[in-house]
């Protein structure tokens, strides 16, 4: 183990040519443009990020109960693979490392690499599936801490640089634009309003920086689009405004816990809004209100549109339920919204997104940890969707690790459509692996894959 790590330290970080040291500083008196000074301030708080994950693999030999007893060793022997990301230094003070869920999800160990080649053992804080971000610390002093800007202030055409361990070959600067945000529906992760960039993003450059030219965090870098995973310029980084609401629930309570207001919404398009007489072109247009929910005691009606909340414009149905769900619960926020041409401001207090419940449910014996029941008068949803709702999820299971939580509703199994739990677990019994699930989670319908 201890000479993987000192491999791993080397690899990182080996050292650049110095073939082009020669270089003139400046032409006809005038400074040559750089990134350098910046990326001297910002490259010592991305570091390399390595996920242990150790399986026991049995001997052929070993499988044959005649052969078994003629060797005096265990029947099965450890196998060790590892996962290479990056992650980003935000609290020098604390320790806290940024870096993607889905770097760290399978692992028994994570290793962190700094620039200065140290290496530390890091403790996870904490993780959240839903936005791919995942919360480290490590026991280390005199490091250097990246400054968090201002995602909402990025636009269409900014210069970005990403900043990540690629492919695990050592630290790597690419550089590019901003190709567009508020990214959605592409099913990558459940939250989604990622900022695409042509900056050359690659495997191993999850969980690393992507940063303006003042040097600032706009966004953790965290998908690539090509078909072979490798870098066609499209690019995906989740905006630091949505890390840092992630994080600061994590601090604080281990996990995020999710809001919603009670609402079905869909986005506003050139021919609703034509038909609801509203001159705006982008928002979220309410079609039905829970009974009893947030929405409905703060009077949202159908046929509103909402088009900002808390001053944040609001493009889409899917920002609108990002926005909330990633509101702690309890706290109000101010929607601005359009009804019958005009406009109002209404203020509602974050519901929790599931009632508590005394529902034991049954296990699953393909999903170990889980527990499912079948929607009954009295329970979350009855009479508004058919599915099955799970009661229950132990924390150390898979289903737990790749997302599934207690109160979420069913609704699929691959191509198979489930409402009862006998459909589920007979469905569980030929569907395909990895094992994908559709969903209801709050106002939003999410797919999870489950390995």
């Amino acid at each position: 183990m201890h000479r993987f790590l000192k491999l791993l330290a080397t690899a990182a970080f080996a050292a650049g040519s110095t073939a082009f040291a020669a270089l003139p500083l400046a032409v006809d008196g005038q400074p040559l443009p750089s990134l350098a000074p910046m990326l001297a301030q910002v490259t010592p708080a991305v570091v390399n990020i390595a996920g242990i994950m150790r399986s026991q693999d049995a001997s052929p030999l070993m499988r044959d109960p005649f052969f078994r007893p003629f060797f005096n060793r265990p029947d099965r022997r450890e196998r060790q693979e590892v996962s290479a990301g990056s992650g980003v230094i935000v609290d020098a003070a604390r320790g806290l490392v940024i870096t993607n869920h889905h770097v760290i999800k399978d692992a028994q160990e994570i290793v962190v690499v700094l620039k200065d080649r140290r290496v530390f053992k890091a403790q996870l804080v904490g993780s959240d599936p839903g936005t791919d971000v995942a919360l480290l610390r490590i026991p280390a002093e005199n490091l250097s801490a990246i400054r968090l800007g201002d995602s909402d202030a990025a636009n269409v055409g900014d210069f970005v640089v990403a900043i990540g361990n690629p492919f695990g070959i050592g630290q790597t600067v690419t550089s590019g634009i901003v190709s567009a945000l508020g990214r959605g529906g592409l099913g990558i992760e459940g939250y989604e309003e990622f900022i695409q960039t042509d900056a050359s993003i690659n495997p191993g450059n999850s969980g690393g920086a992507l940063v303006n030219l003042r040097g600032e965090l706009i966004g953790i870098n965290t998908a690539i689009i090509g078909p072979t995973g490798g870098n066609v310029g499209i690019g995906f980084a989740i905006p630091t405004n949505m890390v840092r609401t992630v994080t600061d629930q994590i601090l604080r309570f281990g996990e995020v816990r999710r809001g919603r207001l009670g609402v079905e919404t869909q986005d506003l398009t050139p021919e609703t809004a034509k038909q609801l007489g509203v001159s705006v072109t982008e928002g979220a247009v309410v079609l039905r209100v829970e009974k009893g929910s947030a929405a409905e005691k703060a009077g949202l009606r159908p046929k509103d549109v909402v088009v900002a909340v808390s001053e944040r414009p609001i493009r889409t149905s899917a920002e609108l339920r990002n926005r909330v769900g990633l509101t702690p619960i309890g706290e109000e926020v101010d929607m601005t919204v359009l009804r019958d041409g005009r406009q109002i401001k209404i203020r509602a207090r974050v519901g929790e997104l599931y009632q508590s419940t005394s529902i034991v449910g049954e296990g699953v014996p393909q999903l170990a940890g889980l527990k499912v029941a079948d929607i009954q008068p009295g329970m979350p949803m009855h009479g508004q969707v058919e599915g099955v709702f799970v009661a229950g999820v132990d924390r150390e299971s898979a289903a737990f690790k790749n997302g599934l939580r207690a109160g979420d509703i069913v609704i699929g199994v691959g191509r198979a459509r489930v409402r009862s739990v006998q459909q589920f677990t007979d469905s569980l019994r030929t569907a395909e692996t990895p094992l994908q699930l559709a969903l209801l989670r709050g106002d939003y319908r999410i797919q999870l894959v489950i390995r």
